[in-house]
């Protein structure tokens, strides 16, 4: 693998090129401070109480993370409007074969969940993703006749590791709208993409 790439705001970024990385990312305002706060106020309590492992300790914090998101309660949901929600995809396509291999994505109302490979000589995907998340902001806000942050800024990030856990990944992307009702199938669901299939 290349170089690693390390950025930080509230979370460590470490992104070596050549690597699978699953991203999400949401809309501002999705999660209330004081939820956020809970959980992980929760989850630093259980860290003391146990010897679970960092990354079983991750994946259970990202679990509940991601089941208030699929909840939408809070905050706006305008990814499920036809047009912010091609913006949106069509974005992430075009960064394909430039600065990432798209192997999957999943738009949710107030989330996204993505695969990508990240390319050798490519610009370092926080880059790119700032590219992405700024330019749909600009262009979302136009549409919906708004002004004001579209993104949180940040990012979810995590390097995957094996074959196994690629497998995984990409069923937890492609099934998340069935895993929050709704859809009976992934198939059904428009904002979704993954042309392995």
């Amino acid at each position: 693998m290349g170089n690693l790439i390390y950025y930080e705001r509230n979370l460590p970024h470490r992104l070596p090129a050549g690597a699978a990385i699953f991203l999400t990312f949401r809309l501002a305002g999705s999660l209330p401070g004081h939820v956020l706060t809970r959980l992980q106020m929760q989850f630093s309590v259980k860290e003391t109480e146990n010897a679970e492992s960092g990354y079983a300790q991750q994946r259970r914090y990202f679990g509940r993370f991601d089941e208030l998101l699929d909840g939408a309660a809070h905050g706006p949901t305008w990814l499920q409007q036809p047009l912010v929600a091609e913006l949106v995809g069509a974005s992430l396509r075009y960064f394909h074969a430039s600065a990432y291999q798209l192997v999957c994505y999943c738009l949710m109302p107030n989330h996204v969940h993505a695969v990508v490979l990240l390319l050798e000589e490519a610009a370092p995907l926080a880059e790119t993703l700032q590219r992405l998340k700024g330019y749909t902001a600009l262009q979302a806000n136009k549409l919906l006749a708004r002004t004001g942050q579209f993104w949180q800024r940040e990012t979810y990030d995590h390097i995957i590791r094996s074959a196994e856990e690629m497998t995984r990944i990409i069923a937890y992307v492609v099934n998340n709208p069935v895993k929050a009702g709704l859809v009976e199938s992934w198939e059904e669901w428009p904002y979704t993409y993954w042309p392995e299939v």
